[in-house]
Order: C-alpha cells, then structure tokens, then sequence
C-alpha cells in the first residue's frame, strides 16, 4: 500500500516526569470517579491543562513547558482526590 503523507511528522516532546505514590493514588481515585485531567496542545511547545469531570470539560487559562506540565496536572489530580474525596 502506497503512503500518500507528505510532509514531516510532527512529534511533541512532553518532557519526563516520574509520579509519587502519592499522585499515583490521586490518579487512580480520580479516573474512577470520573475526573480526568489531561494536556491539551495544538502542536506548539505549550500546553493548557483540560479537566473533565462528569461529562463537563474545563480548559485551564495558564500555558505550560514540557515536565512544568506534568507536575501541574498531579497538583490537580491532589486537589480533585482531596476535595472529593470524603464527598463521594
């Protein structure tokens, strides 16, 4: 099968991060209640964070760099498990 692509692949560098224990169970608890934070990027080297939580999404304003991001989205898996945690 011929491939018809032209142009170059366009690979965005998400920097390393490696998670605590602690975030790790932040994670866990959130995406089984239905909270899911993730990096949203439009092939540029800055990120906003994208929240959905029950159906309904939130777009952060601030713009991220690579790894800055993934310690940003763990603080809100934190702040989401501790706040709703006790609520569920």
């Amino acid at each position: 099968m011929k491939n018809n692509f032209r142009g170059t692949v366009r690979r965005v560098d998400y920097g390393h991060y490696e998670r605590s224990d602690e975030e790790f169970e932040a994670y866990r608890w959130c995406i089984n209640n239905n909270i899911i934070i993730w990096p949203e990027n439009k092939y540029s080297q800055k990120w906003k964070i994208e929240i959905k939580i029950n159906g309904k999404s939130h777009l952060s304003p601030e713009e991220y760099g690579p790894v800055e991001i993934w310690v940003k989205i763990y603080e809100y898996y934190k702040y989401y498990f501790n706040k709703y945690k006790n609520g569920k």
